[in-house]
């Protein structure tokens, strides 16, 4: 095991190399830069300003001198510094990354709840009504846009029934004590995480379907059964943590999928995440943010993807073996 957690170390930082090296390749290419941004809205015109301007962000040098000076301060835990927010981009980013975690975390949470439930539902009343309702609602929440789902709900539950509110994660002006504080950012989660989590169950919903049929069909689950287990015993000792493998791998696969996902949410919701800074700083050519993001966001996946692994490492004692 140990031998198997230096190898995926070694992978993450493999990964966090060409994270760096494709991004800023990437940005070399796209049109403008932040001198660009300071002459039109700073007015900044002076030739001697520019220049120092250039020499004080690293521009007057060669790419390829600059990806290394980048690269070298990655890895000294430096992911350099932004003009327009006038701060380190390591505080500027951690700054914003709680909400979107919150946001990532509880509609994975939500997501995968849902969807094994609704999996294991669908699976011990196949051929039925129930499996019949299941599978058409999971179609509907793969099929319908997050962004086009997320308005739906602000229709319904926010300005229809005012239930809840619109977006922001906090009531402007509001004073909550502690407890109320907290009800206050649940209230403003729910819909953004509905949103999200609500195309993800769908999928885990097929998948716990299709793991947990599978399963049924074996000869040990038969075998089970003809020992005289009771039906939920065999579903929950035998059948289910059988089925989990598939989910547990999806699981895994789909953490960079939700970030992604989750710039779109926080934009329908204005949710003050990694997703509003991201679209700020590439509006405002603030690119070493963009870059910041881009290489945290691999760090978080790939720390995601480890934890996924060793998980998957305890429910199969077949990897233990080898």
């Amino acid at each position: 095991m140990k031998r198997s957690i230096v190898r995926r170390l070694f992978q993450i930082i493999s990964l966090i190399l060409g994270v760096i090296v494709m991004n800023f390749t990437l940005i070399q290419m796209a049109p403008g830069s932040l001198l660009d941004i300071m002459t039109s809205e700073q007015q900044v015109t002076d030739p001697a300003t520019l220049q120092h301007l250039k020499h004080l962000y690293g521009l007057d040098q060669p790419a390829i001198v600059q990806l290394l000076r980048y690269t070298w301060s990655v890895f000294s835990f430096d992911l350099g510094y932004s003009y327009r927010q006038n701060a380190p981009v390591f505080d500027i980013i951690m700054a914003q990354l709680p909400s979107t975690l919150l946001l990532m975390l509880t509609s994975l949470g939500v997501a995968v709840t849902l969807g094994m439930i609704a999996g294991v539902i669908a699976s011990v009343k196949v051929n039925t009504a129930w499996d019949v309702v299941i599978s058409l609602a999971a179609v509907f929440f793969f099929a319908a846009p997050t962004f086009w789902l997320g308005i739906m709900l602000i229709i319904f539950f926010a300005v229809h029934l005012d239930w809840l509110p619109v977006g922001g994660m906090t009531t402007i002006g509001g004073k909550f004590g502690p407890v109320g504080q907290v009800v206050d950012v649940i209230r403003h989660l729910i819909l953004p995480a509905l949103s999200l989590g609500l195309f993800y169950a769908a999928i885990y919903t097929r998948v716990m379907r299709a793991s947990m049929l599978e399963v049924f069909s074996l000869d040990f689950v038969r075998t089970a059964r003809a020992k005289g287990l009771s039906k939920t015993r065999v579903i929950l000792a035998h059948v289910f943590r059988n089925a989990l493998l598939p989910v547990v791998t999806l699981l895994g696969l789909q953490l960079g999928t939700v970030l992604g996902g989750s710039v779109v949410i926080e934009a329908v919701f204005s949710w003050p995440g990694i997703g509003s800074l991201m679209l700020d700083s590439v509006m405002s050519r603030n690119y070493p943010v963009v870059l910041g993001v881009f290489v945290l966001s691999a760090v978080v996946v790939a720390v995601a993807n480890l934890l996924v692994d060793l998980a998957y490492y305890r429910l199969d004692p077949r990897i233990r073996s080898r």
